[in-house]
């Protein structure tokens, strides 16, 4: 099915622009896919190393802190813990005050502490003071402390970034959807006089659809390779620019990334691909010319 009044040079011209176009497109979904899928892992990080210090009582044995430990560290809540005692909490205090407070009190006044941090589903306000709960009624501890405001401030920080990136992606989406269909029509707007042709020679409309269809999910594969290859190339570059930052592993985790950008080219492209020919099927040679 080819327009005789249509050089294959002009065909190919208009194809690649037609690549090239919604590629573009799929390239801008897909940064903001990648940035929705790292600020999932920023989230998860910072939320995980937010700290619990649980202050140990004088007189604790050995014995009974080890057991305390091992316990904690088989507890869901805990990602992990570390046993800090007195001159390990004196030397991390020196060297954050700048000054060693022995030189002060001349005794050290910082007691033996367990420090946890914990797995991210447990880090809401109201889970947190469920584990403050818990662990203050364990025999041999005296203090529980942890920023409840920072807290607080995290998840409600992460969960208006989330809403906002979300949001953001909806809209990039249906905007993704208008240029993309916007660029199949124009495509199949120059050959609208064709379609006509067919239909008066006796073609059905499967029949006159079928090869725009095909041709509509190649460019959107094409267009999908191709925004592909640009996603990895900036990444990769970004990865020598901020020293590893997004390593090679991190980068094939981002696969569902990929299958998305290959799925909606390929959707996008065959529905407007679709849509644009059943619309001029429908239409008479007075409206080809008005349109």
């Amino acid at each position: 099915m080819k327009n005789p009044g249509v050089s294959s040079h002009h065909l190919i011209h208009s194809h690649l622009i037609s690549v090239i176009s919604i590629s573009l497109v799929l390239l801008l979904v897909g940064i903001m896919a990648v940035i929705l899928r790292f600020a999932g892992d920023l989230s998860t990080y910072v939320r995980e190393n937010l700290t619990i210090s649980v202050v140990l009582a004088d007189g604790v044995k050995d014995a009974d802190v080890h057991k305390m430990v091992k316990k904690l560290d088989a507890e869901p809540y805990v990602k992990s813990s570390r046993f800090i005692d007195r001159e390990t909490a004196l030397a991390e205090l020196t060297e954050e005050l700048g000054q060693n407070p022995m030189e002060i009190l001349d005794y050290n006044p910082l007691r033996e502490s367990v420090e946890l941090k914990l797995n991210s589903a447990y880090t809401q306000s109201d889970s947190v003071a469920v584990i403050d709960s818990l662990l203050s009624a364990l025999p041999g501890v005296e203090d529980v402390i942890y920023q409840k405001d920072l807290i607080d401030q995290v998840n409600t920080n992460v969960k208006d970034i989330t809403l906002i990136l979300v949001g953001f992606s909806i809209l990039l989406l249906l905007i993704s959807y208008a240029l993309v269909s916007n660029t199949v029509r124009l495509s199949v707007y120059a050959k609208r006089f064709l379609i006509h042709t067919m239909q008066l020679v006796g073609a059905t409309g499967a029949f006159i659809c079928r090869p725009f269809v095909w041709r509509g999910v190649v460019i959107g594969f094409l267009s999908a390779l191709l925004a592909i290859a640009m996603l990895c190339s900036g990444l990769y570059w970004l990865s020598t620019q901020t020293q590893g930052l997004f390593t090679i592993g991190r980068i094939n985790s981002l696969a569902g990334i990929f299958a998305l950008l290959v799925v909606l080219g390929i959707v996008i492209t065959l529905i407007s691909t679709a849509l644009s020919v059943s619309r001029y099927l429908r239409s008479s040679s007075d409206e080809l010319y008005k349109m």
